[in-house]
Order: structure tokens, then C-alpha cells, then sequence
């Protein structure tokens, strides 16, 4: 009860669906894909990510430092917020979306196309679409 206030206090709507959707992204090991033609969602993952110790980035499969972007969310842990997805994805986003960790030695590492890139644990990707 205590974690919904604070997604209410975040700016999640207090009404049934927006809680069971709130507590699908709390408890989810993939990572969320909201659905958001009023844009609340993308308020409410901005207002959460201000909290996040290792900070949050937001970008847009059209930004050209998009790639760059993921790349630092990974390694140094922080939450990306992927705006306004279409229907197809980046191909690149692949080793990511399907959490293709390995284990290098005591921590955990993930190609990118052509980088191998430190995992942290912290990392968080959360996506957002405004198509039904």
C-alpha cells in the first residue's frame, strides 16, 4: 500500500488499471513496454527516475546518439526511458531486450554490436508507445 502512494505521489493515476499496470513494471524481469496515448506513463517514469541514485536517460530510436545512449545506461546502471516506439524495433536493441548477460569473471558483460559493455545491475530499460 505504501509503494502505491508513492506511484500515486510519482504521478500514476490511482485508478485499477493504472496500479495493475504499476505493479506488473515493479515485478516484471522483462523489460515494460507501456502503452500510453495520454502520455501519464512517460510523467510518471520521468517523476520515478529523478529518485534513481544512478540517474536516467530518455532518447528516441530516432536520436543518432541513441546506441551511445543505451551503451551508458548499461554500464553504469542507470534507467533508460525509450520514447515513443513504433512497431519494429532496433535490431542493435536485441542482446538488451532479450537480457543476453555473460559472465565475465566476477560481473556480467553484454554485446553490443561491436563493444562488449560492463552490465550493471541497476540497469533498468523501460519503453513507451502512444500507438494502441
Amino acid at each position: 500500500a505504501v509503494k502505491m502512494q508513492n506511484w500515486v505521489v510519482f504521478g500514476l493515476p490511482n485508478d485499477n488499471l493504472s496500479v495493475e499496470n504499476g505493479i506488473i513494471m515493479d515485478n516484471s524481469r522483462r523489460w515494460p513496454l507501456c502503452i500510453d496515448p495520454q502520455r501519464q506513463a512517460n510523467k510518471y517514469i520521468k517523476n520515478m527516475g529523478k529518485k534513481v541514485p544512478e540517474g536516467m536517460d530518455t532518447c528516441k530510436l530516432s536520436d543518432a546518439q541513441f546506441l551511445r545512449t543505451m551503451e551508458l545506461g548499461v554500464q553504469f546502471g542507470k534507467w533508460i526511458l525509450l520514447e515513443n516506439i513504433g512497431e519494429e524495433l532496433d535490431p542493435a536493441l536485441e542482446p538488451i531486450l532479450q537480457q543476453q548477460k555473460i559472465k565475465d569473471g566476477s560481473s556480467w558483460v553484454l554485446k553490443l554490436g561491436d563493444k562488449t559493455v560492463t552490465y550493471a545491475d541497476s540497469f533498468r530499460l523501460l519503453m513507451t508507445t502512444t500507438l494502441p
